[in-house]
């Protein structure tokens, strides 16, 4: 057998795995619906704000007009902007006749050991414990989601109605140009063949999964876990709040959103560049052997299949049948971003994409300057000073 043929064979071995044992990640479902309960428990939205002045009016406006039947207030914590980030959400809520519902304040200078979005997450959390000490549910939410104005009922409903301790949404990113219809649906994609929402509902599965642009969880919960400060050093804190909920026997969601949308855009291909690279050596616990296997497994799974099925000779047959399973497994997250399916015969285009920006994120973190975000450096070698060293807070 020529070893053509063998990783064609490998390939289709790989997408039938995919395909019937990685618990369905490539099914879009609509989120489930549940009645809505006897009584509608307050919910406070806590939204860490560095330099969003372009976002931060329309995320609280979406929050302050939500279709809730219960009481919504919202904590704005405005970590060091140097951009009227927190007046233009005071103002915001004045225009609204609803300023008594928004607290905005500002975050202490960041300490040692703690990421920028967690300290001032940390702090808000905080604030809107002591500000509204009965509220039953908190919105750990970002300073550039739209929120659609039914999406909160239908998730206190959810949580209330399945008993959980954490519901979780992956909002809508935004797709509107060349460069974001290319990449952003590829990114939820491999998201979920990573975690598969399934295995993250399932109280048996260890897999445990969230996104940090909206988490409803019971404050007794992340009280139970430590509160913020156990994961105040994770890049990727999402997934590791929700891996601390798990371990603590507690009970999780995690869906696709349909009305809550995200209102950032992305600045080309540089964007979106930065966006995998700034966490995907991370998620590989920044590990040269996971790096290597990556590598390789992305190439095998994703790259080789048109390579042979164009080629026209051994392996050919196997890489064709390879790449219409993988067409027919993305086609489901095309269509959830209405767009045109000749998108979905095109990810392995995009998968070089993504594995470049892996490599680009392992490189960056042995050059020390690692998980930058908003002109902080959160992830690196030794050497480097990373956010929370004790340098310069903003």
């Amino acid at each position: 057998m020529s070893l053509a043929s063998l990783a064609g064979l490998m390939a289709l071995a790989a997408w039938g795995w995919l395909l019937t044992m990685r618990g369905g990640f490539w099914r879009v479902e609509p989120a489930v619906r549940r009645p809505p309960p006897a009584e509608w428990p307050e919910v406070v939205a806590v939204i860490p704000a560095r330099d969003e002045a372009t976002v931060i009016g329309d995320a609280v406006e979406s929050l302050l007009s939500q279709n809730y039947p219960g009481r919504v207030s919202v904590v704005v914590v405005d970590d060091h902007s140097g951009d009227g980030t927190a007046e233009i959400a005071q103002a915001r809520a004045e225009s609204l006749g609803v300023a008594a519902r928004l607290t905005v304040v500002r975050a202490p200078d960041l300490p040692p050991g703690w990421t920028g979005k967690m300290w001032a997450q940390h702090h808000g959390v905080a604030t809107a414990r002591a500000l509204r000490p009965d509220a039953g549910l908190l919105l750990l939410t970002d300073a550039d989601i739209g929120h659609g104005k039914g999406e909160l009922r239908h998730m206190v409903a959810r949580l209330l109605g399945e008993r959980l301790d954490m519901a979780s949404l992956m909002v809508r990113l935004r797709a509107r140009t060349l460069w974001e219809q290319a990449i952003v649906p590829a990114f939820v994609f491999f998201f979920r063949m990573l975690y598969p929402f399934s295995w993250v509902s399932d109280p048996r599965s260890t897999t445990a999964a969230a996104a940090g642009g909206y988490v409803l969880i019971r404050p007794a919960m992340l009280e139970r876990i430590g509160g913020v400060k156990a994961v105040r050093d994770a890049l990727i804190d999402d997934c590791t709040l929700a891996a601390r909920v798990k371990e603590k026997g507690g009970r999780l969601s995690l869906d696709l959103a349909e009305e809550t949308v995200s209102l950032r855009g992305y600045d080309g291909p540089e964007g979106l560049w930065r966006m995998i690279s700034r966490s995907a050596y991370t998620q590989l616990r920044h590990s040269p052997v996971l790096l290597a296997g990556t590598v390789a497994s992305m190439l095998l799974v994703f790259v080789a299949p048109p390579l042979l099925a164009l080629r026209g000779h051994g392996g050919s047959t196997a890489g064709a049948l390879a790449w219409a399973a993988m067409t027919l497994a993305y086609l489901p997250m095309i269509r959830h971003y209405r767009l045109p399916p000749f998108w979905a015969p095109l990810l392995p285009a995009v998968a070089l994409f993504y594995l470049g920006a892996t490599i680009h994120s392992a490189v960056r973190y042995w050059q020390g300057g690692g998980g930058e975000w908003k002109g902080r450096i959160q992830d690196g070698l030794a050497g480097a000073a990373p956010e929370g060293s004790g340098g310069p807070s903003s």
